[in-house]
Formats: structure tokens, C-alpha cells, sequence
């Protein structure tokens, strides 16, 4: 039998700690999934859902990104993907009885982790106006109640409409093509949050906004340099190809502010030679101080400009633009800055110059810790001059790879999910059906916020996610959901965003990657794009959680009738009835999903189209990749202050919580923790075990303060401080955003501690 949820709410301020891990997964991440699972799910439900995780007759991982190879191990999952399943396909249920028990006000105090382990939610919920508990509630009275406050509205633009990187392409393009024909833009959604910094300025540079690599690149390498990543929790499975691709004679650098067990050894548990022995993966280890990566790669790149003959220069002459401008900017680079921006040591950057130069083929590899700053986009564009300078970048082996967090998030951006949306893609669905899309840009996450602050987005849609979890400035957040007239929510499980709601709320549950999805009596499918640009099919096959249970293309089907009525000529009941119909529709419209039923039907799906990648072109305003010479950026720090980057534990994924221990990092029962380095918390006076609050300052002068968090002396850079979010989420001002990108600077927050 599965074990019950919790009954209350464990102590998350009081941790053991210990030394932390030196190496990641092997048998203790068996030990954990399987311990997980078995709680979650029971043993039999175990082994029929586990074995068919990231199957190509199976259903996609609801965890990360990262793309599976053509040939598969039978255990095709990393211990945090095993954790995602096993908490989508828990038998433990939140029915209407539980909210009978649990009024709004009550679940309000419960932590996140207390939410989330309660289970899957069985019927649909609405919470009316004035009332303090949820109500059960047909999904005909939710669809109305839905089409009332939409159509109330004095403008489609004072609804928002988000989705997370759960979403299916076919529920993303659905909801797109909703939203617009409904007359907005407004469609915020967790790339905002994360990679949108990456889409900026690889747009700007080599014309696509998505990574130029395949899995088979990765294990082609002769370096991969790993920047403001941790691979070992946020992307295991990446581990198994940096472990390939160092059995093949590659070099790996890591950048990064603290040491991280899974990029130092990584116990494969795929092998039992792996498991037991592991393989060394870092080569140098470059300690980098939050921000200072731009400084890093721009001093790289004059190393490489002052090498003869280390330039590609039949490349940069053929295909880039802007070279003498970025050259002059490159050599201009001062070493004693690039020493106080990266807190580095003179023979660690020359030592990586020489590994960048012995390399024929480079691929940069990049997450959060390079997205979340207020120069971000500068700071890739940096990373790609260089790729560019040796020709690393449409090449076999080479190229820029932004490793994506959520398993669809870079789908739903193709299927159309974006505030600034191209003027091709909305002229190709317009002509498909015949409707007149907004041209006017739209809300993202930041500016949803804003609106929903001073009253100008009374609605607001969730599709999937966490919004109050996930975003920044909590209190300010918190405010703004509570200013709409009305939130919705579709989900699997309880969050944090359910218990902060509008004058009225709807919880609408849907199925999860695992429940089998039949629709007039026809099993269907979805896809998902990966990491990698590879587009695959997903089945789920567990019996849904509840009959009262509709799929997301349902819900937004059902919504879109209710709201549009009799006047929209899009075939919504078609869409809903087979969802081969919105995929014959998505390859009239977007570029390379063409033939897409037939192509999808294929084992292991498709690639699509990357022509940076596939034919060295480059599609931007430039016809060619575009050198760059912004000014160099880091963050400089008051006196008595350190630099506070947001992070996850192990037992997390994004904001949902798995357990209360960060097995790596030797934290164990405790969340409120913020590590420090010993030095610098000897300087502050903060000893090893005290407790403390953390004040961010910010030009604005307000106070952001997160109080009771517990000191822990800890290899990080100098200068720098790290602790888990959404806990820290408090102290991120809503407008401390990255240029152009507009995406929270969560990793560069400056703090003091009282």
C-alpha cells in the first residue's frame, strides 16, 4: 500500500546538515526513487508506470527537457523524473470532501510541500465570491462561469492566459489559437521565467531562438563548457551523455558558483560497473562569482583574437557580421576587471583558453545561472561570439545548447505560446481560420503582474504551473491575483496558486502525462518538442485519477465554445473528439511539422528544421550570425552585502516539492537554509547553525524580507550566497528584470542579514 500524505506540516527550518556529496546518483538515487515511488504509488503501480517512462511506446517524462537517444535502456529515467511520475501518478486523492474539511483560509497557512503531497484532485472546484472553502462543481457551470467574466470585460487585453511547460503542442496551439481569436496577446508563460534571456539573444545572433544541438553533438565533442548549471538535479540524464561523451575523449568545464556532486562524478545507474565506480566528469572547475560570465567568455575571446591562426576566419568572412566592431571590444577586455567580475584566478582562465584552443569542436551549455541577471542577454550573446570566432556553431560536435527546465516549455513557444508573436505565424493562422488576430504585443509574466496590480487584468488562466510559486516578489504577486475578478487554474495537483485567488476561483483538473487520454472511444496521443529540437509522441497508460477528470484539449475546447459560442466558425468539437484534427491543423501553420500525424507516428518521432544548424544559414535581419560588442556587465556589491542566487534543492522540481533533503548538498529535513561561505560569514558574523533574516535591497527602497532562515557554512564563491526558491522568491523586486528579456533576475539579488 502507498502511504498517506502528511497530516501536518513538517519543520522546514531546523535541517541536519552534513559534508556535501562528491558525486551523484548510484545507488542511494535507486534507493530514493524507488522509496518515493513506493510511497507514492505502490509497488505494482510502480513497476507498470516506471517501465514505460520516455518509452517510445510510452509517455513522455513530465520532469525535464532533455532528449532520449534512439536506442533506450529499459530504465529510461533519472531519480528526479522518477519522483515527477510518482507524484503525478499517486493514489492519493484531494476530493470534495477535502476541501469540505479544508477551508481556503486554512490551506493558506500550509506550506507548499504540505499541497502538493495530498494527492491528485478528483472533480472540478470553484470557489464562489465572499466564500472561504471550494465547492464541487459541473465543468458545464465552470465553462459558463468562465464565458461570464470574459465576456464582461471592456477589453480581450484584461485577461491573461499562462501556461506552463507541461502543456501539450496540442493543448499550447489550442489555447493560442483561443486566446487569439478571442482578441489577445496576453500569453505569458514560463519561459519568461527562465530561457527567454537565451531566445533574445540567440534570435538576435544566429536567427533562432533554440539550442543548435543533438544528442549525438554532445557525444561528438572535444570540450563542453557547462555555465550556471547543475545537471545533477535539475538534468540527470544529461550526466549519462557528458559520461559518453568523456569515454570519447572529451573535456568538460564547469562554471558555476558552487561546486555540484553530479558534475564532478557521476555513478551511472544504468551500468553496474557505473554504480558502483563512476566516472570523473570536470576537467576545471572555474568557481565563478554570480554574474561574472560575461567577463569570463569576453576575456576567452581576446585569448583567442591574440592566438595566430586560432580565428576560423573563412567562416567569420562567410557567414557573420559585425566582426571588427566585436574584435576591437574583444581586445579592449582588461584582466584585472575580468579578475574582480569572476572572482577567478589568472592560471584558471588561461588554462581554459588553452582548452577552448585544442578544441575543434565547442559546445557551450547553459541554464538559469546564465538567463537570471540584469545583463543575461549580453551575456549569451558573449557566449555565442565564442562559438562564432572558431566556427563552432553549425559544425558536427559544436554549438550553443540551452538546456530547457520544463519537458514541453520550448513546444509550447513553437505552437504559438508568446506575447510577442511573429507576424508570419499570425498571418498563417489567420488564413487557416479565418480569423483577425491581435498584432499588438502582450503581456508577459512580469508585465501580467503589473496589470493584474493596477487593475488593468481582471482575468487570469492558468494552464498548468504554479504562478504564485514560480514568480517574483511574492507579496506583490500575491496582491495582484488577489486584485481579478476571477482565477482558474487547470491542474493535477493542489499548489500554492489555488489558495491565493481572485474574487471568485475555479480549479479545473486535467489528466497527466501518465493517464491514458480516450476521446469517442479513441485512445489519443500528444506531443512534446524536447531540449534538442526532437518532436515525440506521449501515451499515457494508467487509468485516470478520477472520471471526472477532462484532458487540456477538453478543457480549452469547452471554454472556447462556452466563451465564443455559435459565432466561431473553429471546429472546436472536432479538435476535442481526435486530436489527429489540431495536429493536421498545426502543420498548415507552423514551419517544419509538416506531415505531422505521419511524422509523429514514426518511433522516436522527428527533428525539426534548425538552419543555423542544418545548412549554416542564418535568418536574421542581417541574412548572416551577427557578432556582438555590448559593454561588460557584473554586479558590484555594497559593503557588508552578498549576492544571493535562487536555486533548487534535490527533492524539487521547479516549485513542487518531493521531500525536505538536498542529498548533494548534505541538507537533510529543512528548507530555510541559505548557504555562505565561511569566510564571508565569519566577516558578516553569521556562525554556522544561527539563524537569520534575509533583507534584499533594491532601488526602490522597498524592504524584502524572508525571515528564519538557517546559516550554513558552505563552499560557495566568495561574495555570493545561495538558498531555495520559491521560499526566496520574497526577495526578488518585480522589477528587477534582464534587459530586453524582461526575465527576473532571481540570480543576482543583492542581500543583508539581520
Amino acid at each position: 500500500m502507498a502511504s498517506k500524505p502528511p497530516a501536518g506540516d513538517p519543520v522546514q527550518d531546523s535541517p541536519q546538515v552534513k559534508a556535501p556529496k562528491h558525486a551523484a546518483a548510484g545507488i542511494p538515487a535507486v534507493a530514493h526513487s524507488l522509496l518515493i515511488s513506493h510511497q507514492q504509488m505502490g509497488a505494482r503501480r510502480t513497476a507498470r508506470t516506471l517501465l514505460k517512462v520516455n518509452q517510445k511506446n510510452g509517455f513522455d517524462c513530465p520532469g525535464c527537457a532533455w532528449p532520449e537517444g534512439d536506442h533506450r535502456h529499459t530504465a529510461e529515467f533519472c531519480e528526479n523524473g522518477a519522483k515527477a511520475v510518482a507524484e503525478e501518478a499517486t493514489v492519493r486523492r484531494v476530493t470534495p470532501e477535502f476541501f469540505a474539511e479544508h477551508p481556503v483560509s486554512d490551506l493558506f497557512e500550509r506550506s507548499g510541500y504540505w499541497l502538493g503531497q495530498q494527492g491528485r484532485i478528483t472533480h472540478p472546484m470553484y470557489l464562489p465570491e465572499g466564500a472561504d472553502q471550494y465547492e464541487p462543481i459541473s465543468w458545464e457551470r465552470a465553462f459558463a462561469i468562465i464565458a461570464e467574466e470574459l465576456n464582461a470585460l471592456g477589453s480581450p487585453d484584461e485577461a491573461c492566459f499562462y501556461t506552463s511547460g507541461r502543456t501539450s503542442n496540442e493543448a499550447a496551439f489550442l489555447l493560442q489559437l483561443f486566446a487569439r481569436e478571442f482578441g489577445t496577446n496576453n500569453l505569458p508563460d514560463c519561459s519568461n521565467m527562465c530561457h527567454e534571456s537565451s531566445g533574445s539573444a540567440l534570435s538576435e545572433t544566429i536567427g533562432i531562438g533554440k539550442g543548435s544541438v543533438s544528442l549525438d553533438d554532445m557525444h561528438q565533442a572535444d570540450l563542453i563548457i557547462v555555465a550556471g548549471q547543475n545537471p545533477g538535479t535539475n538534468h540527470p540524464r544529461m550526466l549519462s551523455a557528458l559520461e559518453k561523451a568523456k569515454a570519447a575523449g572529451a573535456k568538460i568545464i564547469s562554471v558555476n558558483p558552487l561546486p555540484e556532486a553530479g558534475l564532478e562524478r557521476f555513478k551511472n545507474p544504468q551500468t553496474p560497473l557505473g554504480m558502483v565506480r563512476g566516472a570523473a566528469l570536470t576537467d576545471l572547475f572555474l568557481q565563478i562569482r554570480i554574474g561574472g560570465d560575461q567577463a569570463l567568455f569576453r576575456l576567452l575571446n581576446r585569448l583567442v583574437l591574440e592566438t595566430p591562426g586560432a580565428v576560423d576566419e573563412a567562416f567569420v568572412e562567410e557567414h557573420t557580421h559585425g566582426y571588427e566592431e566585436f574584435r576591437a571590444a574583444a581586445l579592449a577586455a582588461d584582466w584585472d576587471e575580468t579578475l574582480v567580475a569572476t572572482g577567478l584566478q589568472r592560471a584558471e582562465i588561461e588554462r581554459a583558453a588553452e582548452m577552448a584552443l585544442a578544441s575543434k569542436r565547442t559546445i557551450v551549455c547553459w541554464a538559469m545561472g546564465l538567463t537570471q541577471h540584469k545583463h543575461s542577454v549580453p551575456t549569451i550573446r558573449e557566449v555565442v561570439n565564442f562559438l562564432l570566432l572558431r566556427g563552432n556553431i553549425g559544425r558536427p560536435g559544436a554549438g550553443v545548447c540551452p538546456v530547457r527546465g520544463h519537458s514541453n516549455v520550448q513546444g509550447d513557444r513553437t505552437m504559438g505560446i508568446f506575447e510577442r508573436p511573429d507576424p508570419a505565424f499570425l498571418d498563417a493562422l489567420d488564413r487557416e481560420f479565418s480569423i483577425t488576430s491581435p498584432r499588438h504585443h502582450g503581456y508577459d509574466v512580469v508585465r501580467s503582474i503589473e496589470a493584474m496590480r493596477d487593475g488593468d487584468a481582471k482575468v487570469f488562466f492558468a494552464m498548468g504551473g504554479n504562478f504564485v510559486g514560480a514568480t517574483p516578489d511574492t507579496e506583490v504577486t500575491e496582491a495582484a491575483m488577489r486584485n481579478t475578478r476571477l482565477t482558474v487554474h487547470v491542474s493535477t495537483k493542489l499548489n500554492r496558486s489555488h489558495v491565493v485567488t481572485g474574487v471568485r476561483a475555479l480549479i479545473l483538473p486535467t489528466l497527466g502525462r501518465t493517464d491514458k487520454d480516450i476521446q469517442a472511444g479513441v485512445k489519443q496521443i500528444v506531443t512534446v518538442e524536447d531540449s534538442m529540437g526532437m518532436v515525440h509522441a506521449s501515451r499515457g497508460n494508467l487509468p485516470p485519477a478520477s472520471p471526472h477528470l477532462l484532458s487540456e484539449p477538453a478543457i480549452i475546447t469547452g471554454m472556447a465554445r462556452a466563451v465564443l459560442g455559435p459565432s466561431s466558425t473553429t471546429p472546436w468539437e472536432d479538435f476535442e473528439k481526435d486530436y489527429a484534427n489540431i495536429r493536421d491543423r498545426i502543420a498548415r501553420v507552423v514551419p517544419g511539422f509538416e506531415d505531422f500525424n505521419a511524422r509523429v507516428a514514426r518511433p522516436g518521432g522527428f527533428e525539426l528544421p534548425h538552419a543555423p544548424r542544418d545548412e549554416r544559414r542564418f535568418p536574421t535581419a542581417t541574412g548572416k550570425a551577427n557578432f556582438t560588442a555590448a559593454p561588460v556587465e557584473y554586479p558590484k556589491l555594497p559593503e557588508g552585502r552578498l549576492l544571493l542566487q535562487t536555486m533548487r534543492s534535490h527533492d524539487q522540481y521547479n516549485t513542487t516539492i518531493y521531500g525536505l533533503d538536498d542529498r548533494y548538498r548534505g541538507i537533510k529535513g529543512g528548507r530555510r537554509i541559505v548557504m555562505v561561505n565561511p569566510d564571508d560569514a565569519r566577516e558578516l558574523g553569521l556562525a554556522d547553525g544561527a539563524f537569520t533574516d534575509i533583507v534584499s535591497e533594491w532601488k526602490d527602497g522597498v524592504e524584502r524580507r524572508a525571515p528564519g532562515f538557517r546559516v550554513v557554512h558552505y563552499p560557495t564563491a566568495r561574495g555570493c550566497a545561495a538558498a531555495y526558491y520559491p521560499e526566496t522568491n520574497v526577495l526578488v523586486p518585480l522589477d528587477a528584470t534582464a534587459d530586453t528579456s524582461n526575465t527576473p533576475t532571481s540570480k543576482s539579488v543583492v542581500v543583508r542579514f539581520e
